[in-house]
C-alpha cells in the first residue's frame, strides 16, 4: 500500500523525526505524548492497510485505533476513570460489531442447529 506514492512506514518515520525535532526546538510535548501520537498514527495506517488489503481485520484494527485514541487523550491530560474508559471501549466495540456483523463468517462449517429455527413449527 502506498500513500502519496510512498510507503506508510517512511511517512511515519518522517513524522516521528519531525515531532522529535519540533519538541527539541520548543514544542511542549512530553516523551509520553510523542509515543501516544505515534501509536495513534501507526494505528491509523493499520486501519487503512486492513481496508485496502481486505484481510478481514478491519474490526480489530478499528477497536485498536479506539484504544490508541483513548490513550492519546489520557496522555494529553484527559482525566477519566477506568469504568468510563471501559464504557467508551464497549461503545466502540459495539458499533464495530453492529456494522461488521454480516461481513464476518466463521472459518468452520455451519452446524445443523444453526441452520434451523427452534421457533418455527415443524410444518413450515
Amino acid at each position: 500500500m502506498k500513500i502519496f506514492g510512498r510507503e506508510p512506514v517512511y511517512i511515519l518515520a518522517f513524522i516521528a523525526i519531525a515531532l522529535k525535532l519540533a519538541s527539541a526546538y520548543g514544542l511542549d510535548v512530553t516523551a509520553e505524548q510523542q509515543g501516544a501520537i505515534m501509536a495513534v498514527l501507526s494505528l491509523i495506517v493499520a486501519v487503512a492497510t486492513a481496508v485496502v488489503l481486505k484481510t478481514g481485520a478491519v474490526g480489530a484494527s478499528i477497536v485498536n485505533l479506539g484504544q490508541g485514541a483513548l490513550a492519546l487523550f489520557l496522555a494529553f491530560g484527559l482525566h477519566m476513570s477506568a469504568e468510563t474508559q471501559a464504557m467508551w471501549m464497549s461503545l466502540i466495540e459495539g458499533a464495530v460489531a453492529l456494522v461488521l456483523h454480516r461481513e464476518v463468517t466463521a472459518p468452520v462449517p455451519a452446524l445443523p442447529t444453526e441452520q434451523k429455527s427452534p421457533v418455527r413449527s415443524a410444518r413450515t
